[in-house]
């Protein structure tokens, strides 16, 4: 599948994979700062962002989506100069990958996620019925952005998950019988013939969501040196983990960011770049 990207800066290539209902744009601030030390590119993982849907969703599936898209850009197949992040479910992409082609990578960096079963939906403002909830929602019916924003405080009390919802959706065209239908007019942002939708594959993501929390597939100890990245805040993972983590990635290391949850990009986006800078010059 061919992934939908941002290419930001020179330099070593730096891939980062975003999380569940995220989007490259997520990554835009962090992206740039890290652009000034990598060749940064910001992936839309499949059934996300502007990359194509598709009802086939795996960890193994989205890693080999990932694969394609380094040989796509013939990234120097012959040495492993890449380092591959991955926050949230993109964690636990970024790991399945290492699983699959630990020769591809010269470093992992995993955010604020463990290689371990979630029980539910994840991330934790995600559950109690989270999905479910986005499904009751009629976004063809909507006429504005900010209709959705007050559908969407209904049903969920944190603002930055808005914000980041609000970010997937857009304006679609309709299917040409329907663009003179009385409800394709669109009140207050001039839209005609168009209807809000989101950019993310909900109901695929709501077919697979018990998948969504299992861990990725390991075949061996992953060698490849590991960065673990976690929120002070966060509950994802957790110091009781760490054992388990080494005995998976034995060349690891593990960083707590200070006052930041599981958006530890978004909380501290310095302090994390400054990480990832550190961490390459190690």
């Amino acid at each position: 599948m061919r992934l939908n990207y941002r290419k930001l800066g020179q330099g070593k290539p730096l891939f980062i994979l975003h999380g569940l209902f995220g989007l490259s744009d997520n990554w835009a601030t962090v992206g740039k700062m890290l652009a000034e030390h990598f060749e940064v590119y910001l992936i839309d993982l499949r059934n996300h962002g502007s990359s194509p849907h598709s009802d086939e969703w795996t960890y193994s599936v989205i890693a080999n989506d990932v694969l394609e898209l380094m040989n796509d850009l013939h990234i120097d197949k012959s040495t492993n100069q890449q380092i591959l992040l991955g926050h949230s479910l993109g964690g636990k992409v970024a790991m399945q990958f290492a699983s699959m082609y630990p020769e591809k990578l010269e470093k992992l960096i995993v955010v604020d996620m463990a290689p371990k079963d979630y029980p539910g939906n994840h991330p934790d403002s995600y559950r109690d019925g989270f999905i479910e909830k986005l499904l009751t929602l009629n976004l063809a019916e909507m006429k504005s952005r900010k209709e959705v924003e007050a559908e969407l405080k209904k049903i969920i009390n944190d603002n930055a998950t808005i914000q980041l919802l609000l970010k997937n959706i857009h304006w679609t065209a309709l299917p040409a019988p329907l663009r003179h239908h009385p409800q394709s007019l669109s009140e207050g942002e001039g839209r005609n013939s168009q209807i809000l939708e989101w950019k993310f594959n909900l109901k695929v993501i709501a077919k697979n969501q018990d998948k969504i929390g299992e861990t990725f597939s390991i075949k061996n100890k992953i060698d490849t040196p590991t960065l673990f990245i976690r929120g002070e805040k966060s509950n994802y993972i957790l110091y009781s983990d760490i054992t388990e983590i080494k005995k998976i990635f034995p060349n690891s290391e593990f960083k707590t960011i200070e006052d930041a949850g599981h958006w530890v990009h978004a909380d501290k986006p310095e302090e994390f770049a400054k990480t990832i800078i550190q961490l390459a010059n190690s």
